[in-house]
């Protein structure tokens, strides 16, 4: 006997997965991005009927646990990223031809990460990528060609900037040929990208608690950020989107000020106040200095650093950038003092956590783009042991966490459950009548 389903989850959960209602119709005609290397407000992500949380809430449904179910649903009506992190080239360019396709067929934007780039993650819990520059390029250049002139949103490389092979460790790239060819590669993933008529490619810059802003912006121009759209923020990370927008604002200011800005300034990135500017800051009458890299309502005095050394450049020289909100509802994580003695990993899997902004590319803030949810919502981090030696157990969770990129219901359902605003269903995925 099949199970009896109570008639008013059809409408929410089955009605949104299994007749297909999650997956946006066209869009209106004011809404279709134009054509060219832009971002219109009015754009719309495409959905994937197939995801890891639609099949979870199946997974839900069938066993009776209609309030997982709801949940799973919801989460499976907002758009999300698509990684690309190996295969053939020839894989690559079909995959992401399927992927546009099914895109165009509703009207809709598919965002697309690239993964794959050598010596990923510096050979931690996200290791892999092509096993050199060439064989990079060339499957690079495949997946540009599979998008073809198809719309798309392109994430270049998390992580790959902010993380060079020379930040790796201090023996990682002795010479510096890793980091040149770690350049080289994004310069020419750009390029790729950038020959096809309606990509719109950001390249990834880390996080507001990573480098400095000067140093973003000197990798950014050192990659042929000018030659993109801009870039990318907080990938797969969990800081707040006030502090992101603000970070990603600076260095955009800074972008200007080195390249476009004052005739002494020309190259000067390295004179970009930053998020950790504080030696030169007055305290404001406040024991010690009165900037906290993990207050942003201390950095005011960057702010005042900008206005006075920048100014007010021209909007339409400033370089766009768009921000990963799946998880930062509610920030990032703070471990209890003294918890771990070393590092205790708060960028991997972080209890607690929620879903943030819902994807949009009508931001209302003049420099970002869009609100994306880049790192897949539900899928793990790594297998992170906050740093204890010999650990294996995660003892935020008191288990080993699925490795990374791997499917866990439990920590989608927490992210859905802390979700801020909360979560509904996407509107044009709610059924009618």
């Amino acid at each position: 006997m099949k199970p009896r389903i109570p008639r008013p989850l059809v409408p929410v959960a089955l009605a949104a997965l299994v007749t297909g209602l999650a997956v946006p119709g066209p869009a209106h005609a004011q809404d279709r991005p134009g054509t060219g290397h832009t971002l219109p407000a009015g754009t719309r992500f495409y959905v994937d009927p197939d995801s890891d949380a639609a099949k979870q809430a199946v997974r839900y449904l069938l066993k009776h646990d209609f309030a997982g179910a709801t949940a799973m649903a919801e989460l499976a009506s907002w758009p999300q990223a698509h990684w690309f992190t190996d295969g053939t080239p020839a894989e690559a360019e079909s995959r992401a031809r399927s992927l546009v396709r099914r895109a165009a067929r509703t009207g809709t934007v598919p965002v697309i990460v690239a993964y794959n780039v050598p010596l990923r993650d510096c050979s931690q819990y996200s290791s892999g990528g092509a096993q050199s520059d060439a064989e990079y390029r060339e499957w690079i250049s495949a997946l540009a060609r599979g998008v073809g002139k198809e719309k798309a949103v392109i994430v270049l490389e998390p992580d790959a900037l902010a993380n060079l092979p020379s930040d790796c460790s201090p023996t990682s790239d002795p010479t510096g040929v890793l980091t040149a060819g770690r350049l080289a590669d994004l310069r020419h993933g750009i390029d790729a990208f950038e020959q096809q008529p309606n990509t719109v490619v950001y390249l990834d810059a880390g996080n507001s608690h990573w480098q400095s802003v000067g140093n973003a912006a000197e990798r950014l121009l050192d990659a042929g950020v000018e030659r993109a759209q801009g870039f990318s923020l907080n990938v797969s990370n969990f800081f707040a989107t006030g502090p992101s927008d603000r970070y990603g604002t600076w260095v955009s200011d800074c972008l200007w000020f080195a390249t476009k800005g004052p005739e002494h300034a020309r190259g000067h990135t390295d004179w970009c106040a930053s998020q950790y500017y504080s030696p030169a800051a007055p305290n404001d009458g406040q024991p010690g200095n009165a900037v906290d890299a993990d207050d942003p309502g201390t950095w005011h005095w960057t702010d005042d650093w900008f206005r006075q050394n920048v100014g007010t450049p021209p909007i339409d020289q400033l370089t766009h950038f768009v921000v990963d909100t799946g998880r930062n509802g509610k920030g990032a994580w703070t471990p209890p003092p003294g918890k771990y003695s070393g590092d205790p990993q708060v960028w991997c899997n972080p209890p607690g956590r929620g879903i943030g902004d819902r994807p949009t590319a009508a931001t209302g803030t003049p420099l970002v783009d869009a609100y994306l949810w880049i790192k897949t919502i539900g899928q793990s981090d790594g297998q992170c042991n906050r740093n204890i030696p010999g650990g294996t157990v995660d003892p935020e969770y008191g288990t080993v966490d699925p490795a990374a990129g791997a499917w866990w219901p439990e920590q989608a359902m927490t992210l859905v459950r802390n979700a801020n605003p909360p979560l509904t269903f996407a509107p044009w995925s709610r059924p009618r009548g």
